[in-house]
């Protein structure tokens, strides 16, 4: 067998440093915070829109000064949020609809402009839009559009050439001179805006996977998503996947320095280098922290007593229901031990309710508890005319009831991935100064499920590998 040559390791390092780049940032500029990496990506652009296309059925768009990759959805449930960086504070709607607005505006501003008047020129694009805003002299709102235009500033769609956009949120709203580049709000928008009938048509459009059906729908799922369990896909899906997961694993090693970690309930992507995900678990902050020792403790409760791997003639277990009150209880139990004495943010100990949300969040956003209700197993979330069923009729692994059977409506699942974070022993010996075991979570950047068909199960019932 001939050894690659020196350039060949350079040349797919390269490529592989500037896809990792475009996967994590779709809007890539020359003066932006990645700008060392973008002559990588100028480079090797022919090549990367080849692999995008035909991998995931992306379409890559290099110019001069950017590069956008047009990224499609996964369905309902599965979007990426914005977030305000100083605060972790998530968009609400109004949010939203101001980045839009001001978007439309954009595309036909001229270079420089005022920011007195692109605040005029968005409040009159509502207007013509239908849309209501409520009063921009309000304290709260001012900063909801203030956060909209920072997000456009750090896209690289304005530019501050004088003030800041912030001062549209000062009591009296200070002015800034800013520089427009229309190109580059043109190519933000990925969705089909035009035929698109509302919101909701728009997100099942676009997790549309077109003519790579299953295959491109699989990849991208892996992908952008820290755990794909098997109820997550439909039959065709589940049948493609279980016949090229090695293959697949393979391929993402080599595209994207990925490491398959494939089990019973699911696949895995997970990342050695950590930087390819915006979640972290074990993370920092008072969610983070209650997030990780929930989850161990929901684990070590709710282990299923006789799962197994279905060609074997055992049950599939891809989630347990947590039991009514369980999450209130463990959630008080955590804020008496750890609250106060870890100095946990006093506005979460004063609202439980709202912190069991946020931590509920960020489990359901790493694919470890998911709420009560349909999986695209069962259709949800599928585009119309899309292929769910096998081909020829073939057998797949029957996912159905592998959530078990939720007590009520409006519960909670505990998913196979949430064994990870289970809790291990590790007892020193008497010569040790520390005589007390050692207690610490098995942890990861990407979670992996739970078990192997290939290997003894390593599901809720037991610790996964490290």
């Amino acid at each position: 067998m001939t050894l690659p040559s020196a350039h060949d390791v350079a040349l797919a390092a390269e490529r592989r440093a500037a896809a990792r780049l475009l996967l994590a940032h779709p809007l890539v500029t020359s003066t932006g915070p990645h700008s060392d990496t973008f002559p990588l990506v100028r480079r090797h652009a022919d090549w990367l829109a080849q692999r995008f296309q035909q991998v995931f059925g992306y379409r890559l768009l290099v110019e001069a000064t950017y590069a956008r990759l047009f990224k499609a959805g996964l369905g309902p449930g599965s979007g990426h949020r914005l977030e305000r960086p100083s605060t972790g504070t998530p968009f609400t709607p109004r949010t939203y609809s101001y980045l839009a607005l001001a978007l439309s505006v954009l595309v036909t501003a001229p270079e420089q402009l005022l920011l007195s008047q692109l605040v005029s020129d968005l409040r009159a694009a509502a207007v013509d839009a239908g849309i209501e805003l409520a009063d921009t002299g309000r304290q709260a709102e001012r900063r909801t559009l203030a956060a909209a235009l920072r997000q456009l500033v750090d896209w690289g769609v304005l530019a501050e050439t004088e003030g800041q956009v912030s001062a549209v949120a000062e009591e009296r709203a200070g002015e800034a001179l800013l520089t427009v580049d229309r190109e580059i709000a043109r190519a933000v928008v990925a969705g089909p805006l035009a035929q698109s009938r509302d919101g909701a048509d728009l997100v099942r459009r676009s997790a549309d996977p077109g003519f790579g059906g299953p295959r491109t729908y699989v990849r991208r799922r892996l992908v952008e998503t820290p755990v794909v369990h098997l109820d997550d896909l439909t039959d065709a899906e589940r049948e493609w996947l279980r016949t090229r997961q090695r293959r697949e694993a393979q391929a993402f090693s080599e595209l994207l320095g990925l490491e398959a970690e494939i089990r019973a309930e699911g696949i895995a992507l997970v990342d050695p280098d950590g930087d390819l995900t915006d979640l972290h678990l074990p993370g920092t902050g008072t969610v983070a922290q209650a997030a990780l020792l929930l989850v161990e403790r929901l684990v070590a409760r709710l282990r299923p007593e006789d799962p197994g791997h279905p060609a074997t003639g055992g049950r599939l277990v891809i989630g347990v229901p947590v039991p009514d009150g369980l999450l209130h209880g463990l959630l008080d139990e955590l804020v008496d031990a750890y609250g106060r004495r870890s100095n946990w943010q006093r506005g979460h100990l004063e609202d439980r309710a709202g912190f069991l949300a946020a931590v509920l969040d960020l489990l359901v956003r790493m694919r470890l508890m998911a709420p009560v209700g349909p999986v695209r197993a069962d259709g949800h979330g599928v585009p119309e005319e899309y292929e769910e069923s096998a081909a020829d009729g073939r057998a797949v692994t029957d996912v159905s009831g592998a959530r078990g059977r939720p007590r009520a409506k409006g519960g909670w699942i505990l998913l196979a991935a949430a064994a990870r974070y289970a809790t291990t022993v590790a007892v020193k010996s008497r010569t040790d100064r520390s005589p007390a075991p050692a207690v610490s979570p098995a942890s990861a950047v990407i979670p992996a499920p739970a078990a192997s068909p290939e290997s003894p199960a390593d599901d809720l019932s037991k610790e996964p590998p490290r």
